[in-house]
């Protein structure tokens, strides 16, 4: 019997880098301060994908990631980009 190899799984966090405005988290901002919650300084959003690759390593997941950062998760002019393991649920 051949036993299939785990899945990997990889979490991509992708936030826009200091400087670059993120419209979504001005208007959540104002709207706070409007609903009478102006105590938040600040707001910032953040994309997460979750990445899960059947039968692939570990390692091998993680460069997959970056390889999909580079080519259409993120633009590395205005994103910063988290790449770290997940957990299977």
């Amino acid at each position: 019997m051949v036993e299939e190899s785990p899945s990997s799984v990889v979490e991509v966090r992708v936030e826009y880098k200091p400087g670059v405005q993120d419209p979504e988290a001005l208007s959540i901002e104002k709207s706070l301060g409007l609903l009478g919650i102006p105590e938040v300084s600040r707001v910032g959003t953040a994309r997460v994908y979750r990445l899960e690759f059947a039968g692939v390593p570990q390692v091998e997941a993680e460069r997959l990631a970056a390889r999909a950062v580079d080519r259409l998760l993120a633009n590395p002019v205005i994103h910063r980009v988290t790449i770290t393991p997940g957990s299977t649920p």
